[in-house]
């Protein structure tokens, strides 16, 4: 060993030793607020993603961004692990991208309370069982999920979070070949993500929508002859070969989380507002309803409908705008919407996802 690889290697030890005295003492500064904070919220969405961000702007290298707020994600999940273990719902079973997404956000110091259905997920936080929760809302390639939205309608809980996820399908089983495959589960949206794959590669194949891709993988595990699309850590969990990666259609697949929960989150400094709303029944409504936006000078960033499931042919929008619910021009605009909008209902204002 020359000398040169000796001096490195020590002063990778000598830099190990620096780093976990550094680490120790901010979880013992991060313990004594938690004890200050007393029965305050354990996790503030603002205060982490400025913690993120700061790091994100200040990294000298050669560790990609990504990197360096991975590492600190798992740091600041361990600090918040010493004050309170507070749970996280998510749809389940094991190995979902619901569960990839919590992990994401909150590290892996927080265990996830796994859900039979995204309603269920609402539910647990509703009743206080879990403090958060940890939903789909969108996805690149096939938009909006549905129940997401109509649980967000009627919830009293608020966004607080969000999550944004690649999402790389995969062909799992532990048939030979994909010509062996006779069966295919997965959940539907992902089905559809990878519809023209699947037809061209497993035509005769039968297509089986189940609740979650963990669950197709989980069934695909006990079948012969059958396969599941899902992600990685399912194949893991659930011992099941790759026979197939990366099958989505659209290179660029991303699902977008929302995290709920019972509180809300103040500005951070880069902020999104979720809101939902309902017109009067008269021509150029919504026009109108969307005027103050253009006035204020605030950007909407996202425009979903969705039936009311009050009446026929009757609709609400999902909108998504840039700016906390509290900045002046923001509180300007929606004050003025809600004097023109048949009903209208704030979501949540919460820090952008970093990428």
């Amino acid at each position: 060993m020359s000398d040169e690889l000796k001096q490195l290697r020590s002063r990778i030890d000598a830099l190990d030793q620096e780093i976990l005295r550094l680490i120790s003492e901010r979880a013992a500064a991060a313990h004594a607020i938690g004890k200050l904070k007393g029965d305050g919220p354990v996790y503030r969405p603002e205060r982490e993603a400025q913690v993120l961000r700061q790091l994100a702007d200040r990294n000298p290298g050669p560790l990609p961004d990504q990197a360096v707020m991975y590492l600190f994600t798992e740091i600041i999940s361990a600090c918040r692990a010493l004050e309170d273990a507070f749970s996280v719902a998510c749809l389940g079973p094991k190995g979902t991208f619901s569960e990839e997404a919590v992990i994401k956000h909150f590290g892996s110091q927080a265990p996830a309370t796994l859900c039979g259905s995204i309603d269920e997920v609402f539910r647990a936080v509703e009743a206080g069982s879990v403090g958060y929760g940890v939903v789909p809302v969108e996805n690149s390639t096939e938009g909006a999920v549905g129940r997401t939205l109509d649980n967000l309608l009627s919830t009293p809980l608020k966004i607080c979070g969000e999550v944004v996820l690649p999402v790389h399908q995969n062909l799992l089983s532990r048939a030979a070949s994909m010509a062996a495959v006779k069966r295919v589960y997965s959940h539907a949206q992902s089905l559809a993500q990878c519809s023209r794959w699947l037809s061209q590669n497993c035509p005769r194949a039968e297509l089986v929508p189940v609740a979650s891709n963990a669950e197709a993988a989980r069934m695909a595990a006990t079948e012969a002859g059958a396969a599941a699309i899902a992600g990685h850590s399912a194949a893991k969990h659930y011992g099941l070969p790759v026979l197939a990666a990366n099958i989505e259609d659209e290179p660029n697949n991303t699902t977008r989380f929302a995290v709920i929960s019972r509180q809300e989150a103040p500005p951070s400094g880069n902020d999104k507002t979720s809101l939902v709303m309902s017109t009067r029944n008269i021509p150029g409504a919504i026009h109108e309803l969307l005027t103050p936006l253009a006035r204020c000078g605030v950007s909407m960033t996202r425009l979903e409908s969705r039936p009311s499931r009050t009446g026929l042919w009757e609709y609400v929008f999902f909108v998504d705008l840039e700016g906390h619910q509290t900045e002046d021009k923001v509180a300007r605009a929606l004050d003025e919407m809600r004097g023109i909008a048949a009903f209208l209902k704030i979501l949540g204002s919460f820090p952008v996802a970093a990428q």
